[in-house]
C-alpha cells in the first residue's frame, strides 16, 4: 500500500474511536455524495492488527464511581494502569476510507476489541461491559453487557465517540500511528443499564468517561 493511502487509511481506522460526529447519535456525514455512481475508497484495511485503544480514565468518571461504590477492574486482556488508562487490544475488523463528500459516511467498518473489557462491582453486583466493537461511521462504541455472570446484552449501544477533541495524526517509524483525543460519552441505554442495576440515577448519557488514544500498525 502507498504511504499516503496507508497514512490515509490509519487515519480512518484510529477514527474508529474518533469518527466525526459532534454531538450524541452523529456520524461522519457531513455531507451528502456528490454522485450516485460508484465511488471508489481512497484506502482499505481489509484485516486489520494490533495495537491498542486505550482510554484515560476522566477524572469526574472516577470520582463518581467512587460516590457510587462501584470499583472497576480489567475484564480478560484488558488492562488498567496506575495512572488510571485503561487499555484494550484491537483483535480484528476492517475499515474503507473514501474522500470526505464523495460517499456517506466516509469512514465505513468495524473495529474489534474480542477478549477484552471493564468490569463495575458495587453493592454485591457485578457488570461486565467486553468485546467492544467499534462503528467509525456511526461514532459509536457497542458492547456484550453481563450481570452477575448472565449475559444482559448480547451487543448494546455503550458509548458515543465525540471526535471534535480528536489531536493530528501522529506517525511513528516503528511502523505505528496514534490518533489521541476522541471524548469518549456514556451512551443512554448504557446509563440506563448502570442506574438500575445499581440503584441509583447518578449516572447520565452524555457523562464523559475519558479521553481516547488509538494505536494501529500501518502496515
Amino acid at each position: 500500500m502507498h504511504i499516503m493511502m496507508a497514512l490515509a487509511a490509519t487515519a480512518a481506522l484510529a477514527l474508529g474511536a474518533a469518527a466525526c460526529g459532534g454531538s450524541d447519535n452523529e456520524s461522519n456525514a457531513s455531507s451528502a455524495p456528490k454522485q450516485a455512481e460508484t465511488v471508489k475508497p481512497v484506502a482499505e484495511i481489509p484485516s486489520l492488527s494490533g495495537k491498542d485503544t486505550a482510554v484515560a480514565l476522566d477524572s469526574g468518571f472516577v470520582e463518581a464511581l467512587g460516590a457510587l461504590k462501584l470499583t472497576p477492574a480489567p475484564v480478560g486482556t484488558a488492562d488498567i494502569s496506575k495512572a488510571g488508562v485503561a487499555s484494550f487490544p484491537i483483535t480484528g475488523g476492517n475499515v474503507t476510507y473514501y474522500t470526505p463528500g464523495t460517499k456517506s459516511p466516509y469512514v465505513q467498518g468495524m473495529i474489534d476489541h474480542d477478549g477484552s473489557g471493564l468490569s463495575l462491582t458495587g453493592g454485591g453486583k457485578t457488570v461486565e461491559l467486553t468485546d467492544f466493537e467499534v462503528d467509525p461511521g456511526k461514532s459509536l462504541l457497542t458492547g456484550k453487557v453481563t450481570v452477575d455472570g448472565q449475559v444482559a446484552a448480547e451487543s448494546a449501544p455503550l458509548f458515543f465517540l465525540d471526535g471534535r477533541t480528536l489531536k493530528p495524526l501522529e506517525t511513528n517509524d516503528n511502523g505505528t500511528a496514534v490518533l489521541e483525543g476522541t471524548t469518549v460519552k456514556l451512551k443512554q441505554e448504557a446509563a440506563d443499564l448502570l442506574n438500575q442495576t445499581f440503584g441509583t440515577d447518578a449516572l447520565k448519557a452524555g457523562f464523559v468517561i475519558g479521553v481516547a488514544k488509538i494505536t494501529v500498525n500501518t502496515a
